[in-house]
């Protein structure tokens, strides 16, 4: 039987059991329903997948103790960006902002001040997302902080299979015999931030750290991934996580 314990690791061949696992078992009408429309197959070809880039700027980079501010999502295909359904929230973090995280994303305490609790964006979030694969850059910050934000809020929380960009450019620059024997050199590894990595591939810089623009920045990133080192027919199977 599958474990849909919190925080579980999953196995790639198991989303699908997961998914319908969590339909099955769900507590309130808006995670039912997000479970009960998944993402496509596993191997289907990513050229056929409906996807959405997911970013989100927090309060820190520990979802136990900081908080989400703000979420843009960007649907988009292989062919094409459709920058007229994106979404865009802000919402007042349950924990303090603090100068750093300021600094980092600029959204300032008045700002926030008439921003609605996440709670209030959670149940279009995940209609936005809802049988697409989503996409993202570190999964560490989105998987985990989305997950604890709405389990806190309704009880249960939301695990899902993503395709992680950064993840992509490790592949191809931190994991390759090269890339160990440049280790081996002394020499730095090769940068897999969203802007270094968006270079490599000729893409134009954008202003950072705005949840909605670095959301369109990392689909721009993973139609350029694919279409340079894959192929549409590759499988969902090979890409997610």
């Amino acid at each position: 039987m599958l474990d849909i314990r919190p925080r579980q690791k999953i196995i790639q061949a198991d989303w699908a059991a997961y998914m319908r696992a969590r339909a099955a078992g769900a507590q309130t009408p808006a995670v039912r329903r997000f479970f009960e429309t998944p993402p496509p197959a596993a191997d289907t070809p990513i050229a056929e997948v409906p996807m959405v880039a997911l970013d989100m700027e927090t309060t820190g980079l520990d979802e136990r103790r900081h908080a989400i501010v703000s979420l843009g999502v960007v649907p988009f295909t292989l062919e094409r960006i459709t920058p007229a359904k994106r979404r865009y929230w802000m919402v007042k973090p349950s924990r303090p902002l603090s100068a750093t995280s300021i600094a980092y994303h600029h959204i300032t305490h008045s700002e926030i001040a008439g921003a609605p609790d996440f709670d209030a964006v959670i149940d279009e979030l995940l209609e936005a997302i809802a049988g697409k694969l989503v996409v993202v850059h570190f999964r560490n910050i989105e998987r985990p902080f989305l997950d604890a934000a709405v389990r806190v809020r309704r009880g249960e929380g939301v695990l899902f299979p993503m395709i992680d960009t950064m993840s992509l450019e490790a592949r191809m620059y931190r994991q390759t015999p090269w890339a160990r024997f440049r280790r081996w050199l002394g020499r730095p590894p090769v940068s897999i931030r969203l802007n270094a990595s968006r270079a490599r591939y000729g893409l134009p810089a954008y202003q950072g750290h705005h949840a909605l623009v670095d959301a369109l920045a990392t689909a721009e990133l993973l139609q350029a991934q694919i279409a340079t080192h894959y192929r549409p027919e590759t499988p969902l199977s090979a890409l997610w996580c």
